[in-house]
């Protein structure tokens, strides 16, 4: 009776043995001690025996039962470690090894360019505020004193949301939302995105960032907006900048000028470089919101916030600053 029991131990002790992972492990176990297999099946033959045979054939079984166990418990243990080692043989971790440095963000050149601005215009006295992207026609065209041909209203030319919504096309449209909550004296300062239907390529731009500078009170002058924008482009683009007007037209001043000012090109000559326009808040406008003109009058002058940049540092095509190129932008 022993025969069955010591031929299936001493083939479960070379299975066991021979198992060269703990998935192969499993299997042997499951071969010799699973359910109705191996040893167990055994078992069931029990009642096939003389009742005098049964109690030793099952102690005997019991006994081979707990060898076998105890044989894959420990064969189970030298695997784990084995294949722990494998791992670690294979997963090698230098922690003597230096880190490796994670790149770290940086400001935009526009958003840099933007605080230079807020700093200098801050230190001039000037408030700034924020007026919303989405813009009612009333305060981007209606109250600058814009006739109602303009071509700047024209489908062709501003991004209309509704017939009377559309993407604003410039940030002087904070003024109207200003002076219809505020009298004068003030100065008022804003920097935002604009937009304007426009085909994109090196000097264009459908999306562009714009700063805008007024100031109302009493006594205002051309020569106080000289002076203002002479300090202005001096903080931006050095302390020998000189500024330079000359008549232009826009509907929301009146008279108006563009600016240049002084530039000295790599062979060495100055010439002038228009950068903004600007002129004497038109009458109308101050008239709009209950503003005695013959009491006050005010300036106002604007220019985009990538000029600023591209003038301070040689970046010649303006597509560059909203491509997310990180080439362009860690240079900054």
């Amino acid at each position: 009776m022993s025969d069955p029991i010591s031929r299936l131990v001493e083939e479960a002790r070379a299975a066991i043995e021979a198992a060269p992972n703990l998935a192969e492990l499993e299997q042997v176990e499951t071969r010799y001690l699973g359910r109705n297999k191996g040893l167990n099946e055994l078992r069931r033959s029990i009642g096939t025996l003389p009742k005098e045979q049964r109690p030793l054939f099952g102690a005997r079984i019991n006994e081979a039962v707990e060898t076998l166990t105890a044989l894959i418990r420990e064969r189970r243990a030298a695997l784990t470690e084995q294949e722990l080692q494998q791992r670690l043989s294979r997963e090698i971790l230098d922690v003597t090894l230096p880190g490796r440095t994670l790149p770290t963000g940086r400001l935009h050149p526009l958003t840099q360019t933007a605080e230079l601005i807020r700093e200098t215009l801050i230190g001039m006295g000037y408030e700034f505020v924020e007026g919303p992207e989405l813009e009612d026609y009333h305060y981007n065209f209606a109250v600058l004193n814009y006739p109602e041909d303009h071509p700047a209203m024209d489908e062709q030319n501003s991004f209309f949301i509704t017939e009377t919504k559309l993407l604003r096309t410039q940030t002087t449209a904070i003024q109207g939302r200003v002076m219809e909550r505020r009298r004068p004296p003030f100065r008022i300062a804003t920097i935002g995105r604009c937009f304007r239907y426009e085909a994109v390529d090196a000097t264009h731009h459908h999306t562009f960032h714009q700063v805008d500078v007024f100031m109302v009170d009493e006594g205002m002058s051309m020569a106080d907006l000289k002076g203002t924008l002479g300090t202005f482009a001096r903080a931006m683009f050095g302390p020998n900048t000189q500024v330079r007007f000359r008549p232009d037209f826009f509907p929301f001043v009146e008279p108006g000028v563009d600016y240049a000012i002084s530039w000295r090109m790599p062979d060495g000559n100055v010439r002038w470089l228009e950068i903004g326009g600007a002129g004497m808040i038109h009458p109308n406008i101050l008239r709009t919101y209950g503003i005695d003109t013959e009491r006050y009058t005010g300036f106002a002058f604007g220019l985009g916030v990538e000029r600023i940049h591209m003038l301070r540092t040689g970046v010649d095509d303006l597509r560059l600053y909203l491509e997310n190129d990180l080439r362009f932008l860690q240079q900054f």
